[in-house]
């Protein structure tokens, strides 16, 4: 990476960002973020990057959850704790299941812009820019809040920065304690509608039962009490990336210090553009988000770009297709890793391509829609005899009504009662806990095959 600058970005075509029309303020607000602490550090992004590798080989599995954008308003350390909990319940839930360590990564501390699909957007004859996120610009729809403001880069570092202390805290404080967790997962399985999961987590209760008998238990094991958890964001607002970019002084690579995993865009992802560029410079894994567009020839040269030395763990491909769309374009994407024998980890992120308007009005997501894809992405990964390594949610321990469906059926007509995001819909804390119980099967499912096969 000697020929890589980290402003390298700067020369490169840019799709997706803001520009400042005060460029006196932005370098101003570039020169105090580079002042500051990065977020992360680049020990951690190594061991995320190794447990990824080891996702990619069937020996671990990635859950990524969070918010669509994070909010400033929204902001408090209630919500999120709840995200965090839910978090700790579903990966309880898919470890059990496929019996392997479960990696826990946040859309979190750094998940505040977001692409468009339009620059502008038209209300009541009204045409004014597209909202961009927290970090970028402001949702109220007056032309003073649309235009960019450089100064929330630093509400943003700020609002990351106190995200990341209080998880760290509950990480490893007690909050994480597995008895804990699980106790909490019970009170959602004790509804009638909630049957089918009860034999699961009853399963875990024995196990757990089990352990402590055996003197396994929370005094005598850190790993019952403390976990690994690591933040995530799409790395769309370069500028942001680029001030809070550093060198790490054991290994002498830069390191995006914002998050422990950046993902570039399905509309950012253009070989030959800015954002690609940058994320080939940084030693932190990074994921690719994969959509119906993305061609076999683009995908070949993306992977050498972004994982020259074909590190396991470094490349995550990212799948969003849209239910009933996975068979058409993920086994051809699959071939195409395969002929490159590139290392990557396969994951599934069923929210994107399920968009839909509701006849009131409100964007959701249907829950069969988002199960539906996510049960296709196993499918094929099955019979192409390749491994499904993760699941990628957009989702919020708050119990909201913003996707439909669910064991505490979510209607059209109940969107409006607490539809809360600044975005796109999110799975709430119920829906989110059944679909990790639904994955759970799938990996159950996955194990005793491949256990049949070996035996």
């Amino acid at each position: 990476m000697s020929d890589w600058q980290k402003s390298g970005w700067r020369a490169k075509p840019r799709v997706q960002m803001p520009d400042y029309t005060d460029q006196d303020a932005l370098h101003a607000v570039e020169a105090q973020l580079a002042k500051y602490p990065p977020l992360v550090f680049a020990g951690e992004a190594r061991r995320l990057k190794e447990q990824l590798g080891a996702a990619s080989r069937g020996e671990a599995f990635l859950l990524q959850g969070g918010d669509c954008a994070e909010s400033f308003e929204q902001f408090s350390a209630d919500a999120i704790r709840d995200t965090f909990k839910v978090m700790l319940q579903m990966a309880m839930v898919l470890t059990f299941g496929a019996k392997v360590p479960v990696v826990k990564v946040g859309r979190m501390a750094g998940q505040f812009a977001k692409p468009r699909s339009a620059p502008t957007e038209t209300l009541e004859g009204v045409e004014l820019p597209s909202y961009r996120g927290d970090i970028i610009n402001e949702l109220a729809f007056t032309e003073a809040a649309r235009i960019p403001d450089p100064a929330k880069m630093l509400q943003a570092y700020t609002q990351a920065a106190a995200t990341l202390n209080l998880l760290r805290a509950f990480s490893t404080g007690g909050y994480a304690d597995v008895h804990q967790v699980h106790a909490w997962t019970l009170g959602f399985t004790e509804s009638q509608k909630s049957e089918r999961y009860r034999e699961m987590a009853n399963r875990i209760s024995d196990t757990l039962d089990f352990m402590t008998a055996a003197g396994v238990d929370s005094e005598r094991s850190a790993a019952l009490h403390q976990v690994n958890f690591y933040t995530s964001h799409e790395a769309l607002l370069l500028e942001y990336e680029e001030a809070l970019t550093r060198v790490d002084s054991t290994s002498g690579k830069w390191l995006a210090g914002s998050g422990h995993m950046i993902w570039i865009g399905d509309r950012t992802r253009q070989p030959d553009g800015a954002h690609v560029e940058y994320a080939r410079g940084v030693l932190n894994p990074v994921g690719l988000k994969c959509g119906p567009s993305m061609q076999v020839d683009d995908l070949k040269r993306l992977m050498a770009t972004l994982n020259p030395e074909n590190e396991a763990g470094k490349l995550t491909l990212i799948a969003r297709f849209g239910a009933g769309s996975v068979g058409e374009h993920l086994p051809r994407l699959i071939k195409a890793v395969e002929e490159e024998g590139a290392k990557v980890l396969w994951v599934c992120d069923p929210m994107h391509g399920n968009t839909i308007k509701s006849a009131t009005g409100f964007k959701t997501r249907p829950f069969q829609s988002v199960l539906r894809e996510v049960q296709e992405f196993f499918a094929i990964h099955k019979a192409e005899g390749t491994i499904p390594g993760g699941v990628h949610f957009e989702m919020t321990g708050q119990d909201v009504t913003e996707c439909t469906g669910g064991v505490r059926a979510v209607t059209e007509e109940d969107l409006s009662s607490r539809y809360h995001t600044a975005c796109d819909p999110r799975l709430n804390a119920s829906q989110s806990l059944e679909l990790a119980f639904l994955v759970s099967e799938e990996l159950t499912a996955l194990r005793q095959e491949s256990q049949a096969k070996a035996g």
